[in-house]
């Protein structure tokens, strides 16, 4: 795969500091790695912060790292590198399209055997019931990431973690940040035990903060925030069928942190002195959003079909979506937002 160089035009252009709020969406983060390769490609974007939430956290991970390693290079390779061997151990899983979705050429497991056996056993059965609790990100993490690197990088990492006893969200920063956290992160508690972190135990961040975007208001330099949105707001048809309502619950229940938290950020941005101190930084956020319709028609059950050809596509798609917003709206980085916060407070 080449990752090929940038315009004379993009390398004119003052450098206009950014943060990114990564959501999480399992294999669909692989959307996410897409635009990251393209926003990479643009030198005058300087990436000085990052907030994520499952995937997001792993993809927010393997930049920061790879940009200390590399520059925007090493940052580009090092997201390739994690995606082909989250790929590559995907293929030893049994969770794989049946011959049907083959077939029908869809990327959901909805009629493979081994995907319905383990979402009834879900049902019937929690993790604590099973023998072993593995996952094998966390060789993939191992082999991806260098966190004593990592604590010494200079983007600014948020990574969001849900405490179970609490319920309430924790951001963790880059000298905390470990396996555990990212796994943590990532934890999909029918699925997994809950990660321990100093005693306590932490469930997948996107029950409080999918992505959190508040660290990056008060503790980010930049005042544009790029928020790569890859679970769906809003569907046109009604679901119907079981696995289309439990979709679309997963959805709403995944989206609500951040629609809370993008009004009261809204509420904040009316209601702040744009003077001086935090109310200033809250005055004149601007906020832009990257997404694709195209996510809309994967089920839930794709999130877990990590096979290269997917993978490949969702980064396929995510470069042209990144690709399109650049094309409209690079201008406005560092001057207006092009994502209205203010339609939040008129759907309340």
């Amino acid at each position: 795969m080449s990752l090929t160089c940038v315009s004379a035009d993009t390398m004119a252009r003052d450098r206009i500091p950014i943060d990114l709020a990564l959501q999480g969406g399992g294999s669909h983060g692989a959307f996410t790695w897409g635009v990251l390769d393209r926003l990479l490609e643009e030198t005058w974007l300087d990436v000085v912060a990052i907030s994520g939430t499952s995937a997001g956290a792993m993809n927010a991970a393997v930049l920061a790292d790879g940009w200390t390693a590399g520059g925007a290079k090493g940052a580009r390779e090092a997201l390739d590198h994690y995606w082909r061997r989250v790929s590559h151990a995907a293929a030893f899983s049994p969770l794989q399209r049946s011959p049907l979705d083959r077939l029908m050429g869809r990327w959901t497991l909805d009629t493979s055997p081994a995907y319905v056996f383990t979402d009834l056993m879900s049902r019937l059965f929690s993790p604590y019931d099973l023998p072993v609790d593995y996952n094998p990100l966390r060789k993939v993490l191992a082999e991806s990431i260098d966190f004593e690197r990592l604590a010494r990088s200079e983007i600014k990492l948020f990574i969001t973690a849900t405490r179970v006893r609490t319920g309430r969200g924790r951001i963790f920063r880059n000298a905390e940040i470990t396996a555990d956290v990212l796994l943590a992160s990532a934890c999909l508690p029918t699925m997994f035990r809950a990660i321990e972190i100093d005693g306590e135990p932490y469930w997948d961040g996107g029950f409080a903060g999918n992505p959190t975007i508040t660290p990056l208001v008060r503790e980010s330099d930049a005042y544009d925030t790029i928020l790569v949105q890859i679970n769906p707001t809003e569907r046109l048809e009604d679901p119907r069928s079981a696995a289309e309502i439990l979709n679309r619950l997963n959805e709403i229940s995944f989206n609500s942190p951040l629609m809370k938290e993008l009004r009261m950020i809204a509420l904040l941005r009316q209601a702040a002195d744009p003077g001086s101190g935090e109310g200033a930084r809250w005055a004149r956020m601007r906020t832009h959003r990257i997404k694709s319709d195209i996510l809309t028609s994967f089920g839930a059950s794709s999130k877990l079909n990590a096979e290269w050809q997917f993978v490949s596509m969702l980064r396929a798609e995510g470069r042209l979506a990144a690709s399109e917003f650049l094309e409209h709206h690079s201008e406005d980085i560092g001057r207006r937002s092009t994502a209205d916060l203010d339609v939040l407070l008129a759907e309340c």
